[in-house]
Formats: structure tokens, sequence, C-alpha cells
């Protein structure tokens, strides 16, 4: 079984360069189950109903979540009906949504958390034992986790807490793909950031003059979405009948009419 993860996917543009590049990622590694990060979808940031159904609509089976899930307000009852949509799984157990699904995938139960690191993010719980919590009482053939984190250490950190128990941990948050793909010695697949799917002539998806001018002059500057030279990242897993992984490959193309 193959799971295909897209990181960060940064509002319209984004959105349609993955909707562009789907048949080409289908053609080619033939994914079982895709999984999006969607939290930066909607005007580059959070997500609405318009923009994970227009995900959904480009090819994603499960949308994850991170720090912005809940920058619009009209998304809070869409949470919590969705069962495909989820949010970090240790934010309050009261917030909308829910923080882990478990959907089919040709004849696996695959079970999706998403998570949130505690360095630098705000959080109820440690990720560490909450995902402890979650897997034991999840009914699931296999589990890949989204772990939408600050910093490396705490990234790498939780690859080896989780190493043997899910097929795979895909770091997301700092739209930067890391070179450290690898399947860990007890097999789970790692990658500390997958990157984004969006403008790679911005600073992180926001157009680069208006970053400049928020960083050099410390003045509130509004930030638009850029639009030129998108690319789609992500990773690739193969999973074992075991439920482990047997391999991990990076994702990283231009996005068709977008090169």
């Amino acid at each position: 079984m193959r799971v295909l993860f897209i990181g960060d996917v940064v509002g319209g543009p984004g959105r349609r360069g993955m909707k562009a590049a789907m048949p080409s990622l289908r053609e080619r590694h033939e994914p079982d189950l895709v999984i999006v990060n969607g939290e930066n979808s909607a005007g580059g940031i959070g997500i609405t109903e318009k923009t994970a159904t227009a995900l959904f609509e480009a090819g994603a089976d499960v949308i994850t979540n991170g720090n912005h899930v809940y920058r619009h307000r009209e998304v809070y009852g869409y949470l919590n009906q969705s069962h495909t949509v989820i949010r970090p799984a240790n934010y309050p157990h009261a917030n909308p949504g829910q923080g882990y699904t478990v959907v089919d995938a040709g004849e696996r139960r695959v079970g999706v958390i998403n998570l949130s690191g505690a360095v630098g993010l705000q959080v109820t719980r440690s990720p560490f034992y909450e995902v402890d919590s979650i897997l034991e009482k999840i009914e699931a053939d296999c589990v890949v986790v989204d772990f939408h984190a600050e910093v490396t250490s705490e990234k790498v950190a939780i690859g080896w807490h989780l190493d043997g128990r899910v097929a795979a941990v895909f770091g997301t948050h700092t739209h930067v793909p890391t070179a450290d793909a690898r399947v860990l010695p007890k097999g789970t697949a790692f990658i500390s950031d997958v990157g984004m799917t969006g403008s790679r002539t911005s600073v992180l998806g926001v157009k680069p003059e208006q970053a400049l001018a928020s960083l050099i002059t410390g003045m509130p500057t509004r930030f638009e979405t850029a639009k030129e030279d998108v690319w789609v990242m992500g990773a690739v897993v193969e999973v074992k009948p075991d439920g482990l992984a047997g391999s991990i490959e990076q994702v990283m193309l231009p996005a068709p009419n977008h090169s």
C-alpha cells in the first residue's frame, strides 16, 4: 500500500497547483491514500469548508491541519461534522474537530493522527503522551502521523519515539523541505518537514516584498499569497503488510503550467 502525503497547501495557488499535479502524481506513485495538510489553504492562513472541499475534489482523502486551523470561525461546525478533516489531537478536547481518524484504503484500515509540537506552539498536552494514548485505543491496520511542529529537534525526537509503532511520521509547519527522509531502524518512515505546496517565489508562501517589509521595519504588514512558480511538495511511503514502512520518497515537482 502507498500513502501520498502533500505538505502545507498555501492559498489558491497551492490548491490549483495540487489539482494540476495530481494526475501525474497518481500515475507515477499509484497511491492508495492521499493525505493533505490544509491549514494554509484559505488565503494562505486557515481552512474553510470551501477550501477543504476544493482539496477533496483535487484528490485528498484526509485533510490534516495545524496552528491556523481555527483562524476562520465559520469552519468550526464543519470540523465537528467531518470525519476526514482533522486538527491537532493535543488541543483542548472541547475544541472543534477531532485529532485522529480511521479510513479505508484498499483492504487496509489506516489511522491518521494529527499532532502539534509543544515547543514554540500552544498546546494543552504533550504530543508524546497524547500519541501514546491514541495508539492504545485506535483500531487500525497501520497508522500515519502529521506532526505539525516548529523545531526539528522535537520532530526528530517524536520520530524516534514512534519508531516501530507507526508507518510514517510526516513533519509539517515550517514549509521548507528537509533532506532527512529515511526509514528508521524499527520500520517507521520519517521526514522532519515535507515542505509546502505553493509559490517558491515567496517567503513561505507570502509575497517576498511584503515579508521583507514586515521583517525589516517591524511594522504591521498585510500579507498576500504569492502566485509564481508553484511547486508541489510531499512524500510517498510504501507500507508493508506488517503495517510498517518499506520505503519513503520525497515529492518535489513544479505544478503543471507553473514551471
